[in-house]
């Protein structure tokens, strides 16, 4: 068995790589695929396969991926575009001899979601199920890191969160749980054509969010419940793009509002209020609930919103 993953400079495929090694494969079975393979010097050094690859470019991945036989493949960040880059990379692989791919998609995949970033999973998911190759489906929910590094600051900076969500809940799951979940998936038998739904331990709304980093913080933040076309106006006033733009981020983050407009909706129409223990089946472990994460990360939380509301505002 040959394990290659994509998008492998990333967060995700970063973690991922390293919990294979220190699960016992072997460095020669494993290849790093990324857009920036100068990233991955010291992966290389140890003997790792690090291969150019994109998911615009189907000829050259399809030659990244030669030898391998299972595939980690991690979701591109260009949301509500993404169909032609996952198309390429499902036939990429399939004209690679790939057997199986690993897909990283997100809960609540079902046609009637308002999500553009939901919508780009509905239709890979059925390309995959087309696509004549094995594959496995990892439903992650919204990364409680997204609460840590993007939101919780923003929050404790303004010192105000501003949601169209309502009291509709999500289980925020951990990154690292569902890096560990990849994993096991990867290395096991007998997830061949599932699906799985990857949680936190519990359903938690925006509103309650906030009172949770407002308790963490020490710092009052009040809840104003809005409307989309509110919620866009918040997004243009930092300087947020209304579409993705590669490589672009405002705070340290790859935001686009059309993206977060249509997700806050689906959250408050219950699209995504699902709760599973599939973390727990897979990893022998119980995942991470968003408060613990939030604690654990209290103080560059506070260093982040200070240096946040110190900035000058963004130019329009």
């Amino acid at each position: 068995m040959k394990i290659g993953i994509t998008g492998a400079s990333g967060h995700f495929g970063g973690a991922a790589a390293r919990l294979l090694l220190e699960s016992g494969l072997p460095a020669e079975d494993l290849v790093l695929i990324t857009r920036s393979p100068e990233k991955l010097a010291a992966r290389v050094a140890q003997g790792i396969t690090v291969r150019a690859g994109d998911f615009d470019d189907r000829l050259g991945l399809a030659d990244a991926l030669r030898g391998v036989t299972h595939l980690l493949m991690i979701s591109g960040t260009r949301v509500g575009f993404r169909e032609p880059q996952h198309r390429a990379a499902i036939d990429a692989a399939r004209e690679a001899g790939v057997e199986r791919v690993v897909y990283t998609s997100f809960i609540g995949a079902v046609e009637n979601n308002p999500s553009l970033a939901v919508k780009d999973h509905i239709i890979t998911e059925r390309l995959l199920k087309q696509s004549g190759l094995a594959w496995t489906v990892l439903r992650d929910a919204q990364y409680a890191e997204a609460v840590v590094e993007a939101m919780a600051p923003l929050l404790v900076a303004s010192g105000q969160m501003t949601s169209v969500a309502g009291e509709g809940r999500m289980a925020f799951v951990c990154r690292d749980d569902c890096v560990a979940s990849a994993v096991a998936v990867l290395l096991g038998h007998g997830h061949e054509n599932k699906v799985y739904d990857l949680t936190g331990p519990d359903l938690v709304s925006y509103r309650e969010v906030a009172a949770i980093v407002a308790e963490i913080s020490g710092r009052p933040i009040a809840f104003n419940l809005t409307d989309e076309a509110g919620l866009y106006a918040m997004f243009d006033a930092l300087g947020i793009p209304r579409e993705p733009v590669d490589d672009l981020t405002v705070n340290n983050f790859p935001w686009n509002s059309d993206d977060m407009v249509s997700f806050e909706v689906a959250v408050r129409d219950g699209h995504f209020n699902v709760i599973s223990d599939d973390v727990r089946t897979l990893t022998g472990r119980a995942p991470t609930a968003l408060r613990d994460l939030l604690m654990r990360h209290r103080e560059g939380i506070l260093a982040t919103a200070d240096r946040i509301a110190a900035a000058p505002p963004p130019k329009r």
